[in-house]
This record gives C-alpha cells, structure tokens and sequence, in this order.
C-alpha cells in the first residue's frame, strides 16, 4: 500500500504543480488574470484523477480485486495529502521566491473587479473588507499554508469519497 500511495502521490503531485506554475504564470503575463483560476482548477481534477487509479491498482493488483470503503478512502486520502503537502511547498517556493506581490496583485484585480459589478455600496464594502483582511493573513507563512492546503486539499478527499464509493468491493 506504501509504494502505491506514495507514487500515485508523487505523480498526482508532480501534476498539479506543473498546473499551478504555468497558471501562475499567465495570471502574471495576462493583466485580465482570466483563465488561471480555470488551468489551476483543471490540474487539480486532473491530478486527483490519480486517486482513483491508485486505489484501482491496489484493490486488482495487491488485494484480489476486493477493497473496502474505508481502505479505499484512506489510500485516496493519503494520495490527496501528498499531492497537495507537494502543491504547497511549491506554492511557498513560487510565492516567497518569484511572486511575493502575488496578494497584493490578486487583491486589486479583485477589487477592480467588484467595482465594476451590479452590487450595492454596502456589499461592495464588506467584499472589499473580506480581501484586505485575507491579504492580511496570507502575510504569515502559517497563513500561506493553510489558504494553500483549502484551495486543494477538500477537492482531493472529494475525490477520495467518491473513489471509494465507485471502488469498494466485497469479497465474493
């Protein structure tokens, strides 16, 4: 189960990743920053495609085509985990080394964007408020880290449920 995981894992990762760079780099070469959040998005769904095999090719090949739904939600939940513990530490790296204005970029799209939308003064403000104050916490690692792991880490035990559930199977 160990190599299963950890290689789906590392492949799921290594996918993701390779989204999340080449959509941060078009949210930095697109002023619009359309699309990066739609590849950024994909990747995941893409890379969480992973969790599925893994647990296939440990139920037919290493337990005789037979698994359980909490076997197989604990092999998709590790894949997740390394997937996206990977997802991040690139994140950290690409955010302190290359874009450590990225908030501060992202925040003003946002604003610019509400500005220009059909709301009320009132929510307008409370929106505006609700992104200065995250970009206040994103100016801790801690902060960075956990906005991380909740970008990406609840799609990929989504996945994981779901996997189990279409997977599962009893002995005959």
């Amino acid at each position: 189960m160990k190599k299963i995981v950890l290689t789906y894992g590392l492949i799921a990762g290594a996918i993701v990743t390779a989204f999340m760079i080449f959509a941060t780099y078009s949210y930095y070469t697109n002023p619009d920053f359309k699309g990066s959040e739609v590849l950024g998005y994909s990747g995941m769904l893409v890379s969480f495609a992973f969790i599925f095999i893994g647990i296939k090719s440990y139920r037919d090949k290493q337990n005789d085509g037979v698994i359980t739904f909490g076997k197989a939600m604990v092999i998709g939940s590790l894949i997740a985990f390394i997937a996206s513990s990977i997802y991040v530490g690139v994140w950290l790296i690409e955010y302190y080394c290359f874009f450590p204005d990225f908030m501060d970029k992202y925040a003003a799209s946002a604003i610019e964007k509400l500005k220009t939308s059909q709301i009320s003064t009132i929510e307008m403000k409370i929106k505006i408020a609700e992104i200065n104050e995250y970009r206040e916490i994103y100016k801790s690692t801690i902060g960075v880290i956990l906005f991380t792991f909740l970008e990406i880490l609840p799609l990929g035990l989504v996945i994981a449920l779901i996997s189990a559930l279409i997977l599962k199977r009893k002995a005959k």
